[in-house]
C-alpha cells in the first residue's frame, strides 16, 4: 500500500489551501472529503454573502474576482471549485474518514471506501455538519430546521427563528420579506454585534416598527405540532401557533471524531490540543487546519485568519 506523505481530511478553502501548499513542496498528498468540494458553502444559503471582501477569501495568492464588494455563496463555489479543477488537486469526494489510528510512525485511514496509510495527517472538517442542539422537548420534530437555504418554502406560514445571530438575521429577514408571520426568539437582551454592519439596521428596524416580532431574553423550552412555548424575560410562559422552527443554534466541530483519533479536548469549550506555531496537536504528525481549531468556539478561526495553517504546516512537516 502506498504511503502518503500527506492525507487531508476535509476539501474545504483551508483543506484546499493545505494541498497546493503540499503539492508546492512536492509532497505526495490526498484529500479525503465526505460530500462536494467546499461542502460546507454548498449548504450555505443560497443567497448568503460573506463578511469578508474577496481578497481575504482568497488561497494560494489566486485572485478572488468578485463584481461586488461582498462575494456570494456562487462566487465562493465557482471560485474553490474552480481552484480545485485548474490544479488538478487530488481529491476522493463521497467519501467519509470514519477513523484514523497510528502504529508507529504511519497513520492508518479508514474511511467508508477504503484504507489508505500517511506520514502525516491534516484535519480540515470545519464545523458545519453537526448542529448545536438545545436539546428541548420537540426538537425532533419534522418542522424543526437546523439549516437554512432559501425563504420560499416558507411563504404565509408562521415562522419562529431561534437567536441572533448573522444567520438568524437573514433567515429572519428573507422569510419576512416572502410573506412569512416571523417571530425571533432571542436568549440575549439584543441583537448580536456580530452581525453585518449593514444588515443590523434592517432587522432593527423591522423590529422596531412591528414587521418581525422579537422576544429579547427569552427560552424557547417546548415545540409542539402546531405551537410552541417559550419563557419571556418576566418569567412568564407562552405558547404561540407555529408552523416552522428555523433553530439557526450553530454548529460543532465532530469531537467525538477528534478524541477517537486520539486528540486531547480542554475546557468548556473542548479546545483540541495544539501546538499554535506549527498545528501540531498533542499526536505527532497529526495537525489541525481551519475552524476546527477552536473548539466550541466556532467565531475564532474563519478562511482569512486561517489560511496560514497550511504553510506552518507543510513547513513543519518539511523540517522534520
Amino acid at each position: 500500500m502506498e504511503i502518503l506523505d500527506i492525507l487531508i481530511i476535509g476539501a474545504g478553502p483551508i483543506g484546499l489551501n493545505c494541498a497546493l501548499e503540499a503539492k508546492k513542496n512536492n509532497l505526495n498528498y490526498l484529500i479525503i472529503e465526505k460530500g462536494t468540494i467546499v461542502n460546507s458553502l454548498y449548504n450555505y444559503p443560497l443567497y448568503m454573502k460573506f463578511f469578508s471582501t474577496a481578497d481575504k477569501l482568497e488561497i494560494a495568492e489566486i485572485p478572488f474576482i468578485s463584481a461586488a464588494p461582498k462575494p456570494g455563496r456562487q462566487e465562493a463555489l465557482e471560485y474553490y471549485q474552480g481552484i480545485a479543477r485548474q490544479k488538478n488537486i487530488n481529491i476522493n469526494l463521497y467519501e467519509k474518514v470514519l477513523k484514523v489510528s497510528k502504529t508507529g510512525k504511519i497513520f492508518e485511514i479508514e474511511t467508508s471506501k477504503l484504507k489508505y496509510t500517511a506520514k502525516n495527517v491534516i484535519i480540515s472538517t470545519g464545523f458545519y455538519d453537526i448542529p448545536n442542539l438545545m436539546n428541548i422537548p420537540g426538537e425532533n420534530l419534522e418542522k424543526v430546521k437546523h439549516y437554512y437555504t432559501e425563504p420560499y418554502p416558507y411563504a404565509k406560514q408562521k415562522i419562529v427563528v431561534i437567536g441572533s445571530s448573522n444567520s438568524s438575521v437573514d433567515a429572519a429577514l428573507e422569510t419576512y420579506r416572502k410573506g412569512a408571520e416571523v417571530t425571533m426568539i432571542i436568549r440575549n437582551s439584543e441583537i448580536s454585534n456580530n452581525v453585518k454592519y449593514w444588515v443590523k439596521p434592517d432587522i432593527e428596524n423591522r423590529i422596531a416598527e412591528g414587521s418581525i416580532k422579537a422576544h429579547f431574553n427569552t427560552e424557547l423550552i417546548e415545540i409542539k405540532e402546531k405551537t410552541v412555548i417559550f419563557k419571556d424575560k418576566e418569567g412568564e410562559i407562552q405558547e404561540i401557533e407555529n408552523d416552522f422552527v428555523l433553530a439557526m443554534t450553530g454548529y460543532l466541530p465532530d469531537f467525538d471524531f477528534l478524541k477517537n483519533s486520539g486528540i486531547d479536548l480542554q475546557g468548556e469549550c473542548l479546545n483540541p490540543v495544539y501546538n499554535p506555531e506549527t498545528m501540531e496537536t498533542n499526536i505527532e504528525n497529526l495537525y489541525l487546519a481551519g475552524v476546527v481549531c477552536g473548539g466550541k468556539d466556532t467565531h475564532l478561526w474563519f478562511i482569512e485568519n486561517s489560511r496560514i495553517h497550511a504553510e506552518m504546516i507543510v513547513k513543519n512537516i518539511l523540517s522534520k
